[in-house]
């Protein structure tokens, strides 16, 4: 009896164990959640508007602002700064406490992944 519930144990460890693992692994292997913004229309209270997808190139690197307007109240094209927010709070429409960089946001989504966490100095 005593053989059989050392056994029950190790497995339960085995198995707890591996979904340790597995966890760590999707963490790092998944993309941060993303919002295309529009960089110039930032508001202390709210964040930045969240626009169309279709404004943010579907590159993750670099600047990402198409230069395609939209037209103002005056018929004139506004160039609109469009670029990739990751990991934000998104409330009716606007997007805050995120990151524009795709790198920091994988770093901080998860454990396990390499180069996350920093030095003390």
């Amino acid at each position: 009896m005593a053989e059989a519930r050392r056994r029950l144990r190790s497995s339960t460890v085995v198995l707890g164990g591996m979904g340790v693992v597995a966890a760590a692994l999707t963490s790092c292997g998944s993309d941060p959640d993303r919002r295309c913004v529009d960089r110039d229309s930032y508001d202390t209270l709210y964040g930045y508007k969240v626009v169309a997808d279709k404004n943010c190139k579907s590159s993750t690197s670099g600047s990402t602002s198409t230069g395609k307007g939209r037209k103002t109240a005056s018929g004139t094209a506004k160039k609109t700064d469009a670029d990739w927010y990751y990991d934000a709070d998104v409330d009716r429409g606007w997007a805050d406490y995120g990151t524009f960089s795709r790198s920091e946001a994988v770093d901080r989504g998860g454990f396990g992944c390499s180069g996350s966490g920093s030095s003390g100095g």
